[in-house]
Protein backbone atom coordinates (compact mmCIF):
# COMPACT_ATOMS: atom_id res chain seq x y z
CA UNK A 1 0.00 0.00 0.00
CA UNK A 2 1.40 3.61 -0.51
CA UNK A 3 2.20 5.69 2.14
CA UNK A 4 1.51 9.61 1.73
CA UNK A 5 4.21 11.73 0.97
CA UNK A 6 5.30 12.97 4.30
CA UNK A 7 5.59 16.99 4.16
CA UNK A 8 6.84 19.80 7.02
CA UNK A 9 3.71 21.01 7.58
CA UNK A 10 0.41 19.50 8.19
CA UNK A 11 -2.76 20.53 5.20
CA UNK A 12 -5.17 22.24 7.66
CA UNK A 13 -8.66 22.59 6.92
CA UNK A 14 -9.85 26.50 7.58
CA UNK A 15 -12.77 25.30 9.78
CA UNK A 16 -14.98 27.33 11.39
CA UNK A 17 -14.56 30.50 14.25
CA UNK A 18 -17.78 29.55 16.26
CA UNK A 19 -18.16 30.32 19.92
CA UNK A 20 -15.71 32.14 22.07
CA UNK A 21 -11.83 31.81 22.92
CA UNK A 22 -11.84 28.67 25.42
CA UNK A 23 -7.92 29.82 26.56
CA UNK A 24 -6.12 32.75 26.79
CA UNK A 25 -9.07 34.98 27.88
CA UNK A 26 -7.23 36.59 31.21
CA UNK A 27 -3.94 38.77 31.99
CA UNK A 28 -1.11 36.16 32.37
CA UNK A 29 2.29 38.39 32.29
CA UNK A 30 1.69 41.88 32.26
CA UNK A 31 -0.67 44.54 33.74
CA UNK A 32 -2.58 45.80 30.60
CA UNK A 33 -3.40 43.60 27.41
CA UNK A 34 -5.56 43.87 23.95
CA UNK A 35 -8.89 41.77 23.83
CA UNK A 36 -10.56 40.74 20.65
CA UNK A 37 -14.15 41.27 20.23
CA UNK A 38 -14.59 39.32 17.27
CA UNK A 39 -13.51 36.27 15.30
CA UNK A 40 -10.63 36.63 12.59
CA UNK A 41 -7.39 34.84 11.14
CA UNK A 42 -4.29 37.13 12.18
CA UNK A 43 -1.29 37.27 9.89
CA UNK A 44 1.87 37.14 10.87
CA UNK A 45 2.39 40.36 9.44
CA UNK A 46 0.13 42.22 11.29
CA UNK A 47 0.95 40.31 14.30
CA UNK A 48 4.80 41.99 13.55
CA UNK A 49 3.46 45.51 12.31
CA UNK A 50 1.64 45.71 16.03
CA UNK A 51 4.86 44.59 17.37
CA UNK A 52 6.66 47.18 15.84
CA UNK A 53 3.76 50.09 16.64
CA UNK A 54 4.03 49.32 20.46
CA UNK A 55 7.48 48.87 20.94
CA UNK A 56 8.19 52.16 18.75
CA UNK A 57 5.88 54.17 21.15
CA UNK A 58 7.00 52.56 24.51
CA UNK A 59 10.60 53.50 23.90
CA UNK A 60 11.93 49.91 24.73
CA UNK A 61 11.06 50.41 28.37
CA UNK A 62 8.75 48.07 29.96
CA UNK A 63 8.01 44.87 28.12
CA UNK A 64 5.07 43.65 25.80
CA UNK A 65 4.22 39.90 25.38
CA UNK A 66 2.89 38.50 22.04
CA UNK A 67 0.03 36.07 23.18
CA UNK A 68 -0.43 34.81 19.64
CA UNK A 69 1.29 32.94 17.32
CA UNK A 70 0.66 32.30 13.37
CA UNK A 71 0.42 28.85 13.36
CA UNK A 72 -1.92 28.08 10.34
CA UNK A 73 -1.00 27.64 7.00
CA UNK A 74 -3.42 29.67 4.50
CA UNK A 75 -2.96 28.33 0.81
CA UNK A 76 -3.88 29.66 -1.89
CA UNK A 77 -3.89 28.48 -5.78
CA UNK A 78 -1.87 30.96 -8.60
CA UNK A 79 -4.09 33.10 -10.49
CA UNK A 80 -5.67 31.26 -13.74
CA UNK A 81 -5.41 27.23 -13.01
CA UNK A 82 -7.81 25.24 -13.84
CA UNK A 83 -9.55 23.20 -11.00
CA UNK A 84 -8.10 19.90 -9.79
CA UNK A 85 -4.30 18.83 -9.35
CA UNK A 86 -3.74 19.52 -5.48
CA UNK A 87 -3.95 21.98 -3.05
CA UNK A 88 -2.11 25.25 -3.39
CA UNK A 89 0.96 26.34 -2.08
CA UNK A 90 1.49 28.44 1.15
CA UNK A 91 0.54 31.95 0.96
CA UNK A 92 0.70 32.61 4.40
CA UNK A 93 0.76 31.86 8.10
CA UNK A 94 -2.06 33.02 10.35
CA UNK A 95 -3.06 32.74 14.03
CA UNK A 96 -7.02 31.68 14.85
CA UNK A 97 -8.10 34.46 17.00
CA UNK A 98 -11.82 34.56 18.35
CA UNK A 99 -13.45 36.82 20.79
CA UNK A 100 -12.11 37.41 24.60
CA UNK A 101 -8.86 36.20 23.59
CA UNK A 102 -6.23 38.44 24.88
CA UNK A 103 -3.73 39.09 21.77
CA UNK A 104 -0.59 40.86 23.41
CA UNK A 105 0.42 42.37 27.68
CA UNK A 106 2.18 45.15 28.44
CA UNK A 107 4.22 45.33 31.77
CA UNK A 108 6.24 47.84 33.72
CA UNK A 109 5.00 51.21 32.05
CA UNK A 110 2.40 53.41 33.53
CA UNK A 111 -1.38 53.35 32.46
CA UNK A 112 -1.14 56.11 30.18
CA UNK A 113 2.06 54.77 28.40
CA UNK A 114 0.45 51.15 27.70
CA UNK A 115 -2.72 52.37 26.57
CA UNK A 116 -1.45 54.68 24.17
CA UNK A 117 1.25 51.50 22.77
CA UNK A 118 -1.65 49.03 22.46
CA UNK A 119 -4.11 51.34 20.81
CA UNK A 120 -1.51 52.04 17.75
CA UNK A 121 -0.86 48.14 17.89
CA UNK A 122 -4.73 47.17 17.96
CA UNK A 123 -5.20 50.07 14.93
CA UNK A 124 -2.65 47.33 13.10
CA UNK A 125 -5.16 44.39 13.61
CA UNK A 126 -8.34 43.97 11.57
CA UNK A 127 -10.51 42.72 14.56
CA UNK A 128 -12.52 45.42 17.50
CA UNK A 129 -10.45 45.25 20.36
CA UNK A 130 -10.61 46.41 24.00
CA UNK A 131 -8.12 47.60 26.55
CA UNK A 132 -7.90 45.75 29.78
CA UNK A 133 -6.36 46.01 33.03
CA UNK A 134 -5.64 43.48 35.87
CA UNK A 135 -7.81 43.15 38.82
CA UNK A 136 -4.44 43.54 40.95
CA UNK A 137 -3.00 46.92 39.36
CA UNK A 138 -2.68 49.68 41.65
CA UNK A 139 -2.28 53.36 40.67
Amino acid sequence: MLQPKRTKYRRVQKGRMKGVSQRGHELSNGMFGIKSLESSFITARQIESARVAATRYMKREGQLWIKIFPDKPITKKPLEVRMGKGKGAVEYWAAVVKPGRIMFEVGGVSLEVAKEALRLAAQKLPVKTKFVVARDYQD
